[in-house]
Order: structure tokens, then sequence, then C-alpha cells
């Protein structure tokens, strides 16, 4: 929760400030002070999930690009399906764009297994070495939303039987959190895509 605080603190500076497209995108969340007084960024931790392919992913999957992550499940039924949509939006547009991949974690890890999200993902018709989608431990998955900003738990009480956000998120190839989207709106999505482009440039300025 402290971290969902300093993030949405940093956001509303951000916004007061006004956008600037020249600028480099900037990196969210914590930060610490080393000794020496330089700024310590809080990255995505180590982590380790099964894709839909039955493939070991971790952060060795993204090295040296940048990635869009996600929190879903397949029967979901409220915001799920609309976040895919615009989510499919992302893929195409960066989809021979090498620098660049997506990640989603089902959360129901009770019900959406290895061959579930095959069967979704082929639905899709997505090239899996370009978006995986992930299961694993319950805990691991809820506990990682946390470190992206995001929400995903259990609550009997919600439609499907979990709370979660229907935010997508961008990581930078040095594990950074650097913006996200409501992945329910398009023009959102718009100008996440817009972000994304920025941040392409931005890591890779010898690529055209």
């Amino acid at each position: 929760m402290y971290k969902q605080v300093c993030f949405f603190a940093l956001i509303l500076l951000i916004a007061a400030c006004g956008p600037n497209v020249d600028a480099p995108l900037p990196i969210l969340g914590e930060r610490d002070v080393a000794p020496n007084g330089d700024t310590i960024y809080r990255s995505i931790p180590n982590f380790a999930f099964v894709d839909q392919d039955s493939q070991l992913v971790n952060n060795a999957t993204f090295d040296g690009k940048i990635y869009a992550v996600d929190f879903f499940f397949i029967h979901c039924p409220t915001i799920c399906p609309k976040v895919k949509a615009n989510g499919l939006r992302i893929y195409q547009k960066f989809l021979n764009d090498d620098r660049f991949m997506l990640l989603s974690h089902s959360i129901d890890t009770k019900n959406d297994t290895v061959a579930a999200l095959k069967r979704h993902a082929d639905k899709l018709n997505i090239d899996a070495k370009k978006w995986r989608f992930v299961t694993g431990a319950r805990d691991s998955i809820f506990g990682i939303a946390d470190d992206y900003f995001s929400i995903a738990k259990e609550n009997p009480d919600a439609p499907g039987g979990f709370d979660h956000s229907g935010r997508i998120i961008l990581v930078d190839k040095n594990r950074h959190v650097r913006a996200f989207c409501n992945g329910t709106d398009a023009e959102d999505t718009d100008r996440f895509i817009r972000d994304i482009e920025r941040l392409l440039k931005e890591q890779f300025p010898a690529n055209k």
C-alpha cells in the first residue's frame, strides 16, 4: 500500500508540471539516496513464472528489451476483455519490433492452467515469443503486482472473485516502471503507445 501511495503522489506531481514530449519519461515509484548522493531507483524484483507454452519466463526473458505488463484472468466478467482488446492494439503496433514485448499475469492460478492459457493465447492469435501469458504461485503473482503498482487479490464479493486493476504498465530495460495507462480506455492506450515510442527512442538511440 505504501508503494501505491508514493506512486500516485508522484503521478500528481508530474501531471501538475505538465507534459513534455521531448523529455524522457520519468522513473516512477520509490527511490533512495546512496551515501555518495546518487539516486537509486527501485526496480522490478527477480521473478520466475511459466507461460502458455510451458516455458520459463523470468527477468532474463526481457534482457535488453522494454515490456508492457498487465494482470488478468480468463473468465473475468468485467474489465479484462477491454484491457485485452487494447493490449492487442499495442501488440499489433509493435509486432515487428524486437525491442518490445508484452507480459500478462493470470491472477486465477487455480483455473488458468498452462493449457488454459495456451487456448486463450491461441484464440487471440498472438505470437508466444512476443506476448507471454504466465501463471505461477498465487502469492508470487499477487506480490509482484504491487511492484508494478497494480492490484491483484482474491475477493469473493468482487465479480469473478478477484479485485484487480485494468492498468497496463511500461517497464524499461533496467526494470524501472516508466508509464502506465488505463487499459480499458482507448484514448489513454493511444497515449501509452506514444509513451512506448518515446521510451524506445530513449533507450535505443542508435535504432531508427
